[in-house]
């Protein structure tokens, strides 16, 4: 618009041939560039990159790249970012970076994208720029434990499947299907019955709960003694229950090894936040529930 404006005062001042090819060029220059620009604006992709998972502190850069035949071209776009745990939303430049202060997740969706022709006059809108999620890794919190709980893990016994093996057993009278391997001869003969030696295991029955609910730093607190609770757990092989009430409702993860306990952490990091209730409301009957919550001094 300056050089336009600049070409008009120099032409009604000058009004020789020169300022009109000066007055003409500025007018024509714009669609000149919109048509050296045309074809690599309609092949150009835009997509975010960002790093999946980062540790607390570490730094979480939000790149966009350009690709295609217009790589060298100008764009534009802002990027509107979603914590799910809070429900909160903020928008970013199309480069920046997002705090890593406190464990959480991120999702990251492209807004308002577009590509400009070499004069950044015209533009063309890129649609369907897919979003991204990031999530910030919790740091293990240590949480005190009772004597009680850790020496009385093991609190009841549940039939073990697929093995006869086993050092504690149990004896009941046989049922239809059972296999013959299994049965007790010598008591079957003194009680004139069959009797069956069912081989048992250990059941833990431990659920470790939280809400999904709660400041930044309460929900930071939570993930760290979950994670502390969990490594804690897998370190003595004893697999537990993670249970926790989300916007989506009640949510519950299995965990026996350390890629499942990752898997839940990283679920509940883009959890949706629950306005209300408890999963302590719900009436569970395993024989150990440990309720993580987020105040500085709570479990």
């Amino acid at each position: 618009m300056q050089a336009l404006i600049g070409a008009v005062v120099f032409y009604m001042a000058y009004q020789k041939w020169f300022s009109w090819i000066v007055l003409l060029a500025v007018l024509f220059l714009p669609f000149l560039s919109l048509l050296l620009s045309l074809y690599s604006m309609l092949k150009t992709r835009i997509r975010l990159t960002v790093p999946e998972r980062v540790s607390k502190g570490s730094e979480a850069k939000i790149q966009l790249d350009v690709y295609g035949s217009g790589a060298g071209l100008p764009v534009n776009c802002r990027v509107h970012v979603h914590v799910p745990n809070t429900g909160t939303v903020r928008k970013l430049g199309s480069v920046d970076t997002l705090p890593t202060d406190l464990s959480c997740g991120y999702v990251l969706y492209p807004r308002k994208t577009a590509v400009l022709d070499y004069l950044g006059i015209f533009a063309r809108k890129i649609r369907n720029v897919p979003s991204c999620t990031v999530r910030v890794l919790p740091e293990p919190l240590e949480v005190p434990l009772t004597q009680e709980f850790t020496q009385n893990l093991i609190t009841a016994w549940k039939p073990k499947k697929g093995s006869s093996n086993a050092e504690n057993h149990e004896i009941r009278p046989y049922r239809p299907g059972d296999p013959m391997p299994l049965v007790h001869w010598k008591l079957s003969a003194k009680m004139d019955a069959l009797m069956l030696r069912e081989p048992m295991e250990p059941d833990q029955g431990i659920m470790l709960m939280l809400d999904i609910n709660g400041t930044p730093d309460a929900l930071d607190r939570k993930y760290g003694r979950l994670l502390w609770l969990g490594n804690w757990l897998l370190e003595r092989e004893v697999p537990f229950t993670v249970t926790a009430l989300t916007g989506e409702g009640i949510r519950s993860w299995p965990v026996r090894d350390t890629w499942e306990l990752d898997a839940c952490i990283d679920a509940l990091l883009i959890a949706p936040f629950a306005p209300e209730g408890s999963v302590r409301d719900r009436p569970v009957s395993t024989a150990w529930q440990i309720y993580i919550g987020g105040d500085p001094d709570a479990v």
